[in-house]
């Protein structure tokens, strides 16, 4: 299947998954996750009908960017963020999805007044609480919050999380419902500068699940570009 019957697949999947769970598939955010595409491939899904390409690497996106490659989208920051890198991405993506520490909060906020902007961001969530991932654990959230509405050129848009690596189609179930939850509860607090507009989860094998459980933004990379060919280590 090529990269437009692919996105009209997806498109048709995520409306699908939306209508099941009693919800306006208007409401739910394709995110192509492009990296290791070229612009090539970036073009042809926009021109497909992607409205937003999401980059995880800072380097490859400013080089895509320098070729085009986003004309026609917006876009995204979805991999980590180093606070060296953040200037680099503060003005030039609409969102950042991956904010996963008060002091990376803090270093964006300091480049966005640099450059006289307010930078849009989501907080990362440690669903699973594991070592080898990078986020906030959930009993942190409240902290993040009231140090974000203290921050003048930064705007929390609402939360994002990567689940454990599934071992089928629905056993993130229970960490979808837990992200729902955290996003729901937070919302109704009052905070300024935090606005609970988006909850980012679901990928390729699980944005169904993700979808049923309140998410409105979904990040698809394989099931729109096919599997990633990782160059073989010497």
């Amino acid at each position: 299947m090529d990269i437009e019957e692919s996105v009209q697949k997806i498109n048709e999947e995520i409306a699908a998954a939306a209508r099941a769970a009693g919800r306006d598939p208007a409401e739910i955010l394709l995110v192509a996750a492009t990296k290791m595409n070229d612009a090539g491939r970036v073009q042809r899904a926009i021109r497909a009908g992607v409205p937003v390409c999401g980059e995880n690497r800072v380097q490859e996106m400013l080089e895509k960017h320098r070729q085009n490659a986003y004309e026609g989208a917006r876009l995204h920051f979805i991999g980590h963020l180093q606070k060296n890198k953040a200037r680099q991405v503060v003005g030039l993506c609409e969102l950042i999805h991956s904010v996963d520490s008060v002091e990376l909060l803090r270093e964006i906020d300091r480049c966005a007044q640099k450059k006289q902007c307010v930078q849009d961001v989501l907080l990362e969530i440690n669903i699973g609480r594991e070592d080898s991932k990078s986020g906030l654990l959930p009993e942190m959230l409240p902290d993040a919050l009231e140090e974000a509405a203290r921050l003048p050129a930064v705007r929390v848009r609402g939360l994002m999380a990567i689940p454990p690596v599934s071992r089928g189609v629905d056993s993130n179930r229970p960490f979808f419902s837990q992200m729902e939850k955290l996003f729901v509860d937070n919302a109704r607090k009052k905070y300024d500068n935090i606005h609970m507009d988006f909850l980012s989860m679901g990928m390729s094998h699980d944005f169904q699940t993700a979808i049923a459980c309140g998410a409105n933004i979904v990040r698809i990379g394989t099931a729109i570009f096919g599997e990633r060919r990782y160059p073989e280590k010497p």
